[in-house]
């Protein structure tokens, strides 16, 4: 089944987008796709096979673009390499998006170890539709 994914990549985490989007590029193409402005860029550059719906850049409003999409039930993962080691002036921005997913209860990835296990398993049926849930906790 067919989601929608959200990739946003902070400046010194962009190549390692443009990396995960070219190893799982076939995967990738059956989904649609939002990025903000840069990364959707980089990634379109570099795969010319995925079509990316691009908004703003995530400082102009990319990030607050993708949150709508969040509690609009829209976005089903979001992919979001944080760079954690460099300052950002729009921190606050970040941490909303970050929320939101959390309390939309959608996966998030802050990493590419993270973001390679979510791929790996968006195929996979959940275990109840299986019927492998026997109802024990």
């Amino acid at each position: 089944m067919a989601k929608t994914l959200a990739l946003i990549a902070h400046d010194e985490k962009k190549d390692d987008m443009v990396a995960f989007a070219r190893a799982h590029q076939a995967h990738l193409a059956r989904h649609q796709l939002y990025a903000t402005g840069t990364t959707g860029q980089r990634i379109m550059d570099s795969c010319s096979g995925l079509s990316i719906r691009r908004l703003k850049s995530g400082p102009l409003g990319g990030d607050q673009q993708i949150g709508a999409l969040i509690a609009e039930g829209v976005v089903d993962v979001l992919i979001f390499f944080v760079d954690p080691l460099t300052p950002l002036p729009h921190d606050v921005d970040v941490k909303a998006l970050m929320r939101l997913a959390i309390v939309y209860d959608i996966p998030m990835a802050l990493n590419r170890a993270t973001a390679e296990v979510l791929v790996q398993g968006m195929g996979a049926e959940p275990k109840a539709a299986r019927g492998d849930d026997h109802g024990s906790h």
